[in-house]
């Protein structure tokens, strides 16, 4: 169990759920004194407002906490989560109904995550939470774990997280479950034909990989998984400018969010044979990286002319991509930190997606909002591939304007997928910049529990 949650206890203090209809049912059930104390506090009950009621002693009592009407049409399902955070130490229990109990405990847990491996005194949280009844409090575990591992890698600085920290973090999930896992390293990637990750990665003195990991019966439908690992992006020679290079640790988020779901797949254990690949590169700058105007070979046999250096995330994707398709997987899922223009159109908390695939699109579309996990389909508007063409190669890797940047970024992609049965690209953010219900500042793989759901109503267990 998530050391944030608890076992039942006789000693846990409970949350009174107040949604403007409870309020007459609850004031008769504490006691006088903790009354007069709620309506001298000013206490209302409006939606993600508490209030600790005081023993006489000076302990927690009980805890107030305001929720929307049943009747309201939005809810916030991690509204729960700001009690991760709001409470003294202690065990707590709900008292009331909860629109959505699993959401609302998983809002909690992942409210209370925290990045301190840097810090000499962490603090950590010690407010711990009963399960509702009716909720699997090991399911929610699974997620918890997948979710804060992908926080955690995405969090981490360059300087200790390059591609051999990213092919390590894999392994050590591949060691847990029992998956095989490879690696193709530096030079040997030219002689086993990824060329276009090998140009992405040899200027930096970290070794470019593909790192490719297998579990499950053979005979289950093929799912793969593919993941863009920038540990840090530079632009290369195309350097970005300060501000825009700050954040460039969570680069390798596509790799964090496969790997999160790779790992919830194998703990669930759910009837596919899945593979995970991950690219992982670091785009530096030395004498020898590669440059704008180079033309570059792929493993699917397309020439691909170099537009700008800094969008060499699509180029180790190519590859990965090219290697996912080979086998004609059922299902293709890629996740990338690609583009800065899916950010202009959605901003950072409504990743895009796209497929050609209309019964995946609408499935994707469901499960993000059935399980709080947002995502919107952008088109893979074919007369924009023309953007991409080049006079020299059979294929430039950006387009010719400023216009339709994610949308044109999907399509050179979908020029690497031809086998797959179904592929959908997400082009995800992984930055929480101000922090939400269940969704602390900082690394965040989106879309990796609405792909989880996805597949777990697809395939079981």
């Amino acid at each position: 169990m998530h050391p944030l949650l608890s076992e039942a206890s006789s000693a846990s203090i409970p949350v009174h759920i107040v949604d403007g209809e409870s309020w007459s049912s609850i004031a008769q059930a504490i006691s006088p004194e903790a009354l007069a104390f709620a309506i001298a506090s000013g206490f209302e009950g409006g939606a993600g407002s508490h209030l600790v009621l005081p023993h006489t002693d000076g302990n927690v009592r009980a805890v107030l906490f305001g929720v929307e009407k049943p009747d309201a049409p939005e809810c916030d399902p991690f509204l729960l989560a700001k009690l991760a955070t709001a409470l003294p130490e202690g065990i707590y229990h709900i008292e009331g109904t909860l629109r959505n109990a699993e959401l609302a405990t998983l809002g909690f847990v992942l409210g209370s995550y925290r990045f301190e491996r840097y810090k000499a005194k962490p603090k950590g949280l010690k407010v711990r939470l009963v399960p509702p009844k009716g909720v699997d409090a090991a399911r929610i575990t699974m997620m918890a774990q997948a979710i804060g591992q992908g926080r955690d890698l995405i969090n981490t600085p360059a300087n200790d997280l390059g591609p051999a920290e990213i092919d390590d973090a894999i392994r050590s999930v591949a060691k847990e479950f029992g998956a095989k896992i490879s690696s193709i390293i530096g030079e040997d990637l030219l002689a086993q034909n990824y060329p276009m990750v090998h140009a992405v990665g040899r200027a930096s003195p970290r070794a470019p990989r593909i790192i490719d990991l297998v579990w499950g019966d053979e005979s289950y439908p093929k799912v793969t998984l593919v993941g863009k690992g920038v540990a840090f992006d530079t632009g290369g020679l195309n350097i970005k400018p300060d501000n825009s290079m700050l954040l460039m640790k969570k680069d390798m988020g596509g790799a964090a969010v496969a790997l999160a779901v790779a790992r919830m797949v194998m703990a669930s254990g759910l009837k596919v044979r899945l593979r995970l690949i991950v690219a992982a590169v670091e785009n530096s700058i030395s004498g020898n990286a590669f440059r704008p105007g180079d033309v570059l070979p792929s493993r699917k046999g397309l020439t691909v002319e170099i537009g700008n250096t800094d969008a060499e995330g699509r180029l180790i994707l190519g590859d990965a991509l090219a290697l996912a398709d080979e086998e004609a997987p059922d299902l293709v899922l890629d996740f990338a930190t690609l583009t800065g223009a899916a950010r202009v159109a959605l901003g950072p908390d409504l990743p895009p997606f796209y497929t050609d695939d209309e019964t995946l699109a609408a499935d994707i579309a469901a499960a993000g909002e059935a399980v709080n996990d947002p995502v919107w389909r952008l088109p893979l508007w074919k007369p924009y591939a023309k953007m991409l063409d080049s006079k020299i190669a059979d294929i430039n890797h950006i387009s010719s304007g400023g216009f339709a940047g994610s949308v044109t970024a999907a399509l050179f992609l979908s020029r690497f997928v031809e086998k797959a049965k179904a592929w959908a690209h997400f082009d995800v953010f992984c930055w929480v910049p101000a922090a939400k219900n269940g969704r602390p500042d900082g690394g965040d793989p989106q879309a990796a529990r609405l792909v989880f759901e996805v597949l777990e109503k697809r395939y079981g267990h």
